[in-house]
């Protein structure tokens, strides 16, 4: 056995900036990953390694962007932000959940998005937020 993960169709990521360990639980009521200083009461994570690495290059902080594994330990709905007439049927597999998140491994060698693509992004939700338009919680 070399050590590697061979993730599942069913698995799920978590991108941010938090050092964590295998067995945390990452729980609402934190402050959000995204430009607000308003405490989020759920949890996000995706069922697309894509998703999860965005997630980790829009994290504020100056910490490493990291990728978990996670495993939800309760019911969970499809994320608003970006299926609420966005991009119907959740092709970015985006959910939240009011109940724990936990780590059972992290995405080591992962590749972000280009810096075109990444200041792209940025500059778009500073938009967003120019018009007032903000995160659903």
């Amino acid at each position: 056995m070399d050590g590697k993960i061979v993730f599942s169709r069913g698995s799920f990521f978590h991108g941010t900036k938090a050092d964590l360990k295998m067995g945390d639980l990452i729980v609402s009521g934190m402050k959000k990953n995204y430009n607000d200083n308003r405490k989020s009461e759920y949890v996000y994570f995706a069922g697309t390694l894509d998703a999860a690495i965005w997630g980790a290059e829009l994290a504020e902080g100056e910490g490493k962007e990291r990728i978990y594994v996670v495993e939800p330990t309760g019911n969970f709905e499809d994320d608003p932000n970006v299926t609420d007439k966005k991009f119907p049927g959740n092709p970015t597999k985006s959910y939240r959940s009011k109940h724990p998140l936990k780590i059972v491994a992290e995405v080591i060698n992962w590749e972000g998005h280009s810096p075109e693509v990444l200041n792209n992004m940025l500059e778009n939700l500073k938009k967003l937020s120019e018009q007032g338009i903000k995160a659903i919680d």
